[in-house]
């Protein structure tokens, strides 16, 4: 699989990783064994960074990849996990002595001495103009609890924020055929700073894999049921912010694009990794073949100017106008 250097962090990293949300929680049950043959395919298959967080399922995913590392060994593969979530989202909370907390347990959950990664788990926009909490972070890589750090965010002006940080190793977006906001100014300023750049909800949770129709159903537990007007946490999460009807529309056109002998997912994963700028596309995976399918979009030819000319034209047409302004 093709490598990148992952910004600040000097790590080389497959530019297909893994998404562990559903590992944990909110997609549905996972067993552990699916849970663990998810991670065992997407090795396999050349990834080297999993993405995880200390919320989702409150520890479980992390405590399975740190099992599975054990089984397994880690050598070469980067965990990057993320910090914030398990508590009132108030700038308030984001202290040092938080910090220490937060990061101790995700390294006991993962049984490793010291984080490759952890990002700021889209925390509230006042905490990226702290200098505090960023000294905080620079004091965590100075104890050696973790190697580097990075955010995660929502928005493309909280990107912004992050990457004039000279400590910030990566920043971790929402970024793929329905969500095109950050490929004008975001993606240049991260590479032009060295940072990394995850792009996260690669699939807009499901949407661009095809497979979903007007009368699809999801499981109670699945965000995509109890979220879907950002009930829970920020929409933008669930289907990119897009409406679930209009989102089917555009796949319904985007369709046609689909190299022979690939997948809508796998398509949709290739675009993104032909935006300049971004290190890693982390789709999740619920079994191994999804986890395998994932991987395999490394391997397609670069898109053409007539597929991406496409894909922009879809997005203003159906997509712009929903969201443009919002993310």
């Amino acid at each position: 699989m093709e490598q990148r250097v992952l910004g600040r962090t000097g790590r080389q990293v497959g530019v297909v990783g893994l998404g562990a949300w559903q590992l944990g929680a909110d997609w549905g049950e996972v067993d552990e064994d699916q849970a663990l043959a998810v991670l065992a395919a997407a090795v396999e298959s050349g990834v080297t960074l999993i993405d995880t967080a200390d919320v989702y399922g409150d520890g479980r995913s992390e405590r399975l990849i740190g099992r599975f590392l054990r089984s397994h060994g880690g050598d070469g593969i980067t965990v990057a996990t993320k910090m914030g979530r398990r508590v009132e989202q108030v700038p308030a909370n984001y202290t040092l002595d938080n910090f220490r907390a937060w990061t101790d347990r995700s390294r006991a959950n993962l049984g490793v001495d010291t984080l490759d990664l952890v990002q700021l788990h889209c925390p509230p926009t006042a905490v990226f103009s702290s200098d505090e909490v960023f000294d905080d972070l620079d004091t965590l890589v100075a104890e050696k609890r973790i190697a580097a750090y990075g955010v995660s965010v929502e928005t493309r002006a909280e990107a912004l924020t992050a990457i004039a940080r000279p400590g910030v190793a990566s920043v971790q977006i929402i970024l793929n055929m329905l969500r095109l906001g950050p490929l004008a100014e975001v993606l240049p300023a991260a590479a032009a700073a060295g940072v990394g750049i995850l792009a996260r909800v690669p699939l807009a949770s499901g949407l661009l894999s095809g497979r979903y129709h007007e009368n699809t159903t999801f499981a109670e537990n699945d965000h995509r049921t109890y979220n879907r007007h950002g009930e829970a946490f920020d929409v933008g999460e669930t289907f990119s912010g897009v409406d679930f009807s209009v989102g089917l529309q555009a796949v319904r056109r985007l369709a046609p694009l689909v190299p022979e002998g690939a997948t809508m997912a796998q398509f949709a994963l290739r675009w993104i990794i032909d935006q300049p700028g971004v290190s890693v596309v982390i789709p999740g995976a619920r079994n191994a073949e999804q986890a395998k399918g994932n991987a395999a979009a490394a391997e397609l030819t670069p898109l053409g100017e007539d597929a991406l000319a496409t894909v922009r034209a879809v997005y203003e047409e159906l997509i712009a106008p929903q969201i443009a302004d919002r993310w």
